[in-house]
């Protein structure tokens, strides 16, 4: 990636806090930080593929398909097909499939040559970043699109903090870039790995009172539409359409470029420190979320004990002057090569003896952030923003992540560990948790990651810059419950716990007034999310916008059928050119192997 003609490429990247887990001979998984470059990002689960001029041979493409792709060769633009097979994997393992064309374009052109074609094959066009949502939204039989050679940095002001970016970057190539300048993100999440069109369209948010979604910094974005033009949209223009692309799912288009205002490059002086959540639910309404600028919690409900990190940006001048200096701080047990291992191996055999599940709890984290409460188990650090903001998140995994009214933090926990530890009254801590499933014989895993957002306070209707479908509420302040459960070399949990702890957690977060998070996994139907109680006419908005624009169905799959669309009343109103299915079968190194079609029926 270039700033300018005039920039010479970044040579690699170094590790900011995150490995990049890969497996190893006899299937065991070890860190690796990858050196990378910035032209092309490669991962163990999607890896880059050579690219096929219009005279290489696509043989395993269909013949009437490869057909009308080479008639269109004359243009002179290439069509950025890999001539090889290749397998999309999730992050996390959890699902892979094999799409039938998987497309990697570095100009515009490319983009709009792939848009027209998938038209007149008939083909479905999925757009893929990092992959690490958990469920099979990313997942196709038909054309997979991935941005990676997409990637540059058009501009940047360092005046302004304006940066027009392709949309292909990932955050922490952005990172660097912004850094050279003098520049930060506002915020963000826990990984890097995400490009900037990944993280915006899956409503990816950090956690602060002072922040909402990382999709506040757009100020305009371009995107390639379904008829092949490119289109521009901001709050002021076309605002309808930058509310639906500002968390679209991958349902609207292929985003292409995204002016985005940075800030000030900045570090955080962060702190944290283990202790009882009763303390936690003590500090919640009068301290706890205002104590610093960003604040993070992770909960581990067999403990009743709670991890809070806060962290504060530093004052300019005491860097510029070394009164205060960056550093990292000392290796934990989690990011050592031994806790790692014995973690992992932990979670493994609790997969055949689940009741040793809370002693795990106890062991490793108290390895990781002190067996004792307070002060004498404070960890510290002075890093730049963009390493402070990341955390390892260790193993495939799937996660739950809803979002309710911050004031109501306190009952979801103390419910929910109610349910967990199945206390009666009398019980110390009990309150009644209403939750109509059963929990018994049922363990979890921990922690549950606790994060806040405001989105209030820089976005909104009104401004024309809040997403259609954000999942926050729109008068105050969202607490996101993140509840996890580790797949342990890529094995998901026994005795269906993950299926059981899921379904009383959503009821839990309905109760209260939730919704979920797009990216992560989730039980529910379109008409739920249409309902008043939901997103009401929001909803509908976004379901017009996304119709106007790709009536035939290019940016539709399973995914989408499933939780924005509905499923049609007759198999003739299905839309011409989405991807109909998905049939999921058991993947040898687990997970599933997910293979959809096209649809046969010709409106």
């Amino acid at each position: 990636m270039n700033l300018t003609d005039n920039h010479p490429p970044i040579k690699g990247h170094k590790s900011s806090g995150v490995i990049d887990w890969v497996l190893a001979s006899g299937g065991e998984q070890r860190p690796r930080i990858e050196v990378l470059s910035l032209s092309s990002v490669r991962h163990s689960h999607h890896r880059a593929s050579p690219m096929a001029s219009p005279t290489e041979d696509l043989s395993h493409i269909p013949l009437e398909t490869r057909s009308i792709i080479t008639t269109e060769s004359s243009d002179g633009i290439p069509f950025p097909a890999s001539p090889i097979p290749h397998t999309h994997r999730t992050w996390a393992r959890t699902f892979s499939s094999r799409p039938e064309v998987y497309l990697q374009p570095s100009t515009l052109p490319q983009i709009t040559k792939i848009t027209n074609l998938a038209r007149r094959c008939r083909r479905r066009l999925v757009v893929v970043g990092s992959g690490h949502s958990p469920s099979n939204l990313t997942c196709t039989s038909s054309w997979m699109v991935n941005l990676d050679k997409y990637s540059r940095v058009l501009s940047i002001d360092p005046t302004t903090g304006i940066c027009v970016l392709q949309s292909g970057i990932r955050l922490w190539q952005l990172s660097e870039a912004l850094n050279k300048e003098g520049l930060a993100l506002p915020s963000m999440g826990s990984i890097n790995e995400q490009s900037i069109a990944g993280a915006i369209s899956t409503g990816t948010h950090g956690s602060s009172l002072k922040h909402g979604l990382i999709s506040e910094g757009v100020e305009s974005l371009k995107i390639v539409l379904a008829n092949g033009e490119e289109v521009f949209c901001s709050p002021t223009e076309r605002s309808d359409l930058f509310r639906a692309a500002l968390l679209s799912l991958g349902a609207i288009g292929i985003v292409t470029e995204v002016t985005f205002r940075a800030v000030k490059a900045f570090s955080l002086a962060w702190e944290q420190s283990i202790d009882s959540d009763s303390k936690l639910f003590a500090e919640w309404e009068s301290k706890l979320w205002k104590q610093s600028e960003f604040v993070r919690v992770w909960w581990f409900p067999y403990m009743r004990r709670a991890v809070v990190w806060k962290a504060d940006k530093v004052d300019e001048n005491d860097l510029d002057t070394g009164v205060v200096k960056n550093y990292d701080p000392p290796t934990s047990f989690q990011d050592s090569k031994i806790g790692y291992f014995v973690y992992h191996n932990l979670l493994a055999l609790a997969r055949w003896f689940p009741r040793i599940t809370p002693w795990v709890e106890w062991f490793v984290f108290g390895l990781q952030y002190g067996f004792g409460n307070g002060e004498t188990t404070t960890t510290r650090a002075v890093q730049p923003s963009y390493k402070a903001f990341l955390l390892n998140c260790l193993y495939s995994q799937f996660v739950n992540e809803w979002a309710i009214p911050l004031a109501k933090g306190p009952e979801a926990l103390q419910r929910l560990a109610a349910w967990l530890h199945r206390l009666q009254p009398g019980d110390e801590g009990y309150v009644e948790h209403k939750i109509p499933f059963s929990a018994e014989g049922l363990w979890v895993h921990s922690p549950v990651e606790v994060r806040v957002s405001d989105t209030t306070v820089k976005t909104s209707g009104e401004r024309g810059n809040r997403p259609w479908l954000d999942i926050t509420p729109e008068d105050g302040p969202a607490l996101y419950l993140n509840a996890t459960m580790y797949r342990p070399y890529h094995k998901d949990p026994s005795y269906n716990a993950t299926e059981r702890y899921y379904e009383a957690f959503e009821w839990l977060m309905r109760d209260l007034g939730g919704k979920p998070h797009w990216a992560k996994t989730f039980a529910v139907t379109p008409d739920e999310f249409a309902s008043k109680q939901w997103y009401g006419e929001n909803f509908h908005q976004f379901r017009k916008v996304r119709d106007e624009v790709d009536p035939l169905g290019m940016f539709v799959g399973p995914w989408q059928r499933k939780f924005l669309l509905g499923e049609p009343a007759e198999e003739k109103d299905r839309l011409a050119l989405e991807e109909v299915g998905f049939e999921q079968k058991p993947a040898k190194e687990g997970g599933y192997v997910v293979t959809g079609h096209q649809n046969v029926v010709v409106a």
